[in-house]
């Protein structure tokens, strides 16, 4: 299987660069996927197209202002750091721009001093153990200091830092949004749970790796980057009774997708778990837990167009996307939605 076969042409106007002002007024495309047949909604219909019996799975991961701006000490020129993984309390792997200059032993100063950070060690793909020195509280200062790392894809300033953060976000690890939830407004929530849906809450800490493209040809040789992930007894328990009564697990997002099928076992069983995850799934995969998908419209060749092909088909999916193209649907992070049931 070629990574060229999840190739499509996407012109830069479709890309949204800015979120809409009402989260649940954006498009929404529902494809079966059995049939391949398509229609076309506004998101909060999505009220209308879940049953009472189903749940749903939300990724309650928070987005950290993980971009910081600094300059090496004592010499002029900026040098951004990106905040990939908490490895201790004051160690973080960071990538780091330009990282050619930015070498072991490199002190990099940011906010006048109010945060500085030594290089201690370079792994894998070029990324740099940064260790942290400050007075007083880390978080405090990264929320004073730091900048949510958006997509390259998007050119525009983000001016207000929420609307790239679910309406439900709780725990902060992420370098990126889970952003199929960012259609979700505590009144859609609200009126779903009132129709008798359950809805269970997993985590899994976003990498910026799920922007990596995929660089072989063969798509079974590309290697997925890790993310921590955490499932507690209620979410579990939730998921499971939901099977049990014949509704739909509906996953809100392919983290949270990823974040299931990392936990069940052969036979679909799931309990309270955490750990890290590299799970790649793509066309061949068997699912055990997700019956159905909330999810936005991905890059052509990435790992996140594989994912929905393995659950809608491929050809289901390429010709979703050239009718959403037609349609003039707005792609990726701030983008509209489909729903694959």
């Amino acid at each position: 299987m070629k990574t060229s076969d999840f190739y499509y042409d996407l012109p830069k106007e479709l890309i949204a660069q800015d979120p809409l002002e009402d989260r649940a007024s954006s498009r929404l495309m529902v494809l079966d996927r059995r049939s391949g047949e398509i229609s076309h909604h506004v998101f909060r219909d999505i009220i209308d197209l879940i049953d009472e019996k189903d749940c749903l799975v939300l990724n309650n991961t928070k987005v950290i202002p993980a971009r910081l701006i600094g300059h090496r000490e004592g010499l002029e020129g900026k040098v951004e750091v990106l905040l990939l993984t908490r490895k201790t309390d004051t160690d973080w792997e960071c990538l780091v721009k330009p990282g050619r200059k930015c070498r072991v032993g490199s002190r990099i100063v940011f906010g006048g001093g109010l945060l500085t950070g030594e290089i201690t060690e370079v792994i894998d793909d070029g990324n740099r153990i940064i260790r942290f020195s400050y007075d007083g509280i880390f978080e405090e200062i990264l929320d004073r200091l730091g900048e949510m790392p958006l997509p390259p894809y998007i050119t525009h300033e983000l001016r207000d830092r929420s609307r790239y953060q679910t309406v439900y976000a709780k725990y902060d690890g992420s370098a990126a949004a889970p952003t199929a939830g960012l259609h979700f407004t505590p009144e859609l929530l609200d009126q779903i749970r009132a129709k008798g849906v359950r809805i269970a809450e997993v985590t899994l800490h976003v990498g910026l790796g799920t922007f990596r493209p995929v660089k072989v040809d063969d798509v079974a040789n590309h290697h997925m980057h890790s993310e921590y992930y955490m499932i507690t007894q209620e979410a579990a328990d939730i998921i499971t009774e939901t099977r049990k009564r014949g509704g739909r697990v509906i996953c809100v997002g392919t983290t949270s997708c990823r974040t299931v099928e990392s936990a069940a076992d052969e036979n679909g069983n799931i309990g309270p778990c955490s750990g890290w995850t590299d799970i790649f799934i793509y066309p061949g995969y068997q699912f055990k837990i997700t019956d159905a998908l909330i999810t936005n419209f991905h890059l052509p060749e990435s790992t996140l167009v594989m994912l929905v092909s393995a659950l809608a088909g491929k050809d289901h999916i390429l010709h979703a996307y050239e009718t959403a193209v037609q349609e003039k649907y707005r792609f990726f992070s701030f983008g509209d939605a489909m729903f694959i049931q």
